[in-house]
């Protein structure tokens, strides 16, 4: 393979001007994808379109059924006045022509109609006591739109299945009716509802991708600034990890993978990753320079020797990413391809981008007619160590080496008590992750402090009905079968009185009892004739064709009270009462609802995360296998990280932090970031064996080589990932914490656990080979 990639190294040299000239090309063709990238905050987010979960949700209840609603809050002194209900008069005039809108419902809608009813003119009184006095005729019509004296809503009713363009179309036609329809000086109108909140979720996103992206820039560059001195241009990995980082934005426009709240993550992300590669061929070109090699040879030996062992690395992190497929959850799995993707972009930028222009950057200043540079070079390829790198980093370089040196002979003397402790608290940890509660309630990720999610809070605490709900759809022969009727009207009763999550049920059943004086008639063509009467914007939300009925069951803040879990079983419940309860013949019944929907996500997050974390171990392991095609080097990399995975559990146990679609990607992130330090440092320590050196002293060389750069590409990825800290989504934040502090443990595990590790799998199997070969010589 090295013969391959020195051929590799010679074309890089000699083709230096073709590659600047493909990555400028690389980079418009990636500007112009980045400009393709869509936000996504719905429920497809959560929940995969094949499951039949979803397809009951979408074709049978979303594509019928389901409306939306944009709602306007009217907060004043006195909301019930003559100007008041006049202007969402107006404004309900002016929305019910905009495209998309399917009816609009306010105070002023039931005192036209009462006042219709009265007077036989559909109009608002002219005075606010005629207007209060029709509000008192009829007042339980009022409760839900006039909740109290300071507060109104005006509902606006849009097709579930309406796009998040038309959405923002309607609420962008919103905006200035409100100004025009006239309401009275210091009234406070407030946009709210699910379209809205959703709108804000991504405009949200947006700017904190931007300050995501920001931060962790700015972190790198203080980071290398502190850790990656001891060589020359020390901040060039910055600029070439984000140019692999925009090419990834640039695949995410045009394979149509959207931005979500998980896939925010994956920048920062890969940020922390791809510097590694970048740090590692940095570090080593710099180290053949030192040594007296001239641009081109250190390029072609850095290429050599060190691509094909970050290349592993690579191939060894995207097989720990390829498990996150397993994940039910769509946005985990756009997180594993932007990863798998982006984690080759940035191996590719830093082999090409960064190569060509450390070498570049080595001609320059060795030309460079000013006399600073050519001291630097002349004392570069004279003395050793290069004077180039002031004394006092080569004296911090030094006991850098000295303390690794130290730590890694400190390890070895106590290999077994560190050994049995790491594993030990691993199974510990992997027992107490199973007391990690799960958290699903999706608000409860977006920043909380969001003025659209305050007043989204506020107005489902307002207006009844606007919460949870689930949507029960039945497959009949004749929607006017009065025993169907009255089997919904029993059943709608009994789930009311019966189940306490459960506040409200409506249904064909309540428009037809009201047409009926309170009664569901007795024969079908009795029905049919009231089913005439009713309009089309009221029956379409209960019923479809002939066949097709609907009952919605209102379960309140069920998402926040009880959660998917409480979600999950009250569905069952309910099922069981269907079961119980005897449907008419030739009846089917469906259980549907976005919050019935939402259910995988509990699966993805309890079977589906361990499957993941065990997928990923498996596959890393096989990768190693099939690479190494030796038991020590596939085994002594990935048993580190098995102790990280179970160290994870207690941090999330001892920190009572919940998992989340977020951070239940931990196990696989973990076995594929920290995989690669293991590997490098392997690949380096049996590079040191063959140059001829022992174990322990191999093992020494390794951790003061490339262990100085792991520290540098360690702090690099803790810094990458500690900007998600500072993101205003928690379901970001929460992870970014957990992260870091596992990277952290990952590098702690690389110069701690996996020193005495190898050495120990290595020396006896040594003493094996040699005492076979001794019983092979006695027997001769």
């Amino acid at each position: 393979m090295k013969n391959i990639f020195e051929k590799l190294g010679v074309f890089i040299q000699s083709s230096r001007p073709a590659i600047i000239v493909t990555l400028i090309l690389f980079v418009i063709i990636s500007l112009q994808g980045a400009q393709l990238i869509e936000m996504a905050s719905g429920t497809e987010t959560y929940v995969s379109k094949d499951t039949q979960l979803y397809k009951n949700y979408d074709q049978l209840y979303k594509k019928n059924f389901e409306t939306d609603s944009i709602v306007v809050m009217i907060q004043g002194n006195e909301v019930a006045s003559e100007a008041v209900m006049k202007a969402a008069d107006k404004l309900e005039q002016q929305m019910l022509i905009v495209p998309g809108v399917l009816s609009v419902t306010s105070p002023a809608t039931l005192i036209n109609q009462i006042n219709y009813q009265v007077s036989g003119r559909s109009k608002i009184p002219d005075s606010d006591r005629g207007v209060q006095e029709l509000i008192n005729s009829q007042p339980s019509l009022f409760e839900t739109l006039l909740p109290d004296k300071t507060h109104m809503m005006i509902v606006i009713k849009i097709a579930g299945s309406s796009t998040d363009q038309q959405k923002e179309d309607i609420l962008n036609a919103l905006y200035p009716s409100l100004n025009e329809a006239g309401f009275p000086p210091g009234y406070s109108l407030i946009v709210t509802g699910s379209p809205a909140l959703r709108i804000d979720i991504d405009n949200e996103m947006t700017q904190s991708m931007g300050v995501l992206l920001g931060i962790s820039s700015i972190l790198m560059v203080i980071v290398l600034l502190l850790v990656f001195r001891h060589v020359r241009w020390g901040l060039l990995p910055l600029p070439v990890v984000l140019l692999g980082v925009f090419f990834t934005f640039g695949f995410m426009g045009y394979s149509g993978v959207p931005m979500t709240m998980v896939s925010m993550a994956a920048f920062p992300v890969l940020i922390g990753i791809g510097i590694d590669y970048a740090i590692q061929f940095h570090n080593r070109m710099e180290e053949e320079i030192r040594a007296g090699n001239s641009s081109k040879k250190a390029l072609i030996l850095t290429t050599k020797h060190t691509a094909p062992a970050v290349l592993i690395a690579l191939i060894m992190t995207s097989l720990g990413f390829v498990s996150l497929f397993t994940s039910t959850v769509p946005m985990i799995q756009e997180f594993g391809i932007l990863l798998l993707i982006g984690i080759v972009m940035c191996y590719l930028s830093a082999l090409f981008f960064g190569l060509v222009t450390l070498y570049s950057f080595d001609w320059v200043s060795k030309k460079s007619p000013l006399r600073r540079f050519k001291q630097k070079t002349a004392e570069s390829e004279t003395e050793n160590p290069p004077p180039n790198i002031p004394s006092a980093k080569v004296e911090r370089a030094k006991a850098l080496e000295n303390a690794l040196i130290k730590s890694a002979d400190f390890t070895i003397r106590h290999s077994k008590i560190i050994l049995v402790v790491a594993l030990l608290t691993c199974f510990a940890g992997l027992y107490a992750d199973r007391s990690v509660p799960i958290q699903t309630d999706t608000n409860s990720f977006i920043p909380q402090d969001m003025p659209s999610l305050i007043n989204y809070k506020q107005m489902m605490d307002l207006l009844p009905g606007s919460g949870d709900h689930f949507n029960i759809i039945l497959r009949v022969k004749d929607n006017s079968d009065p025993e169907i009727l009255k089997w919904i009207d029993e059943f709608s009763q009994h789930e009311v009185t019966n189940r306490r999550h459960v506040n409200g049920a409506t249904s064909i059943v309540d428009l037809v009892k009201e047409q009926n004086g309170g009664t569901i008639p007795e024969t079908s063509e009795e029905i049919q004739a009231i089913y005439d009467e009713i309009s089309d914007s009221q029956k379409q939300e209960y019923m479809l064709g002939s066949q097709l009925l609907t009952i919605d069951l209102d379960i309140g803040q069920a998402m926040e009270n009880i959660e998917i879990t409480g979600i999950k079983e009250l569905r069952d419940i309910i099922q069981e009462d269907i079961q119980w309860m005897q449907l008419p013949p030739g009846v089917s019944v469906v259980i549907t609802g976005q919050s019935v929907a939402m259910i995988d996500i509990v699966v993805a997050l309890t079977s589906g995360r361990s499957l993941m974390t065990m997928l990923g171990v498996g596959l890393v392991l096989m990768g190693l296998i099939v690479v190494y095609r030796d038991p020590i080097k596939a085994l002594s990399p990935i048993i580190p990280m098995f102790i990280v995975v179970g160290w994870s559990g207690l941090i999330m146990a001892g920190l009572n932090i919940a998992y989340t679609p977020m951070t239940a990607v931990l196990g696989a992130l973990i076995l594929g970031v920290g995989s690669e330090y293991s590997i490098l440092m392997m690949e380096r320590y049996f590079e040191e064996k063959d140059n001829g050196l022992d174990p322990v002293s191999a093992i020494n060389q390794a951790v003061t080589t490339t262990g100085s750069a792991l520290i540098a590409s360690g702090a690099t990825t803790v810094f990458g990932f500690s900007a998600l800290i500072f993101s205003p989504f928690p379901i970001l934040s929460n992870f970014g914490l957990v992260t870091v502090i596992d990277v952290c443990l990952a590098i702690f595990v690389t110069f701690v656990v996996f020193p005495p590790l190898i050495v120990m799998m290595d020396t006896r199997r040594e003493k094996r080979r040699a005492a076979s070969l001794a019983a092979v010589a006695a027997a001769v």
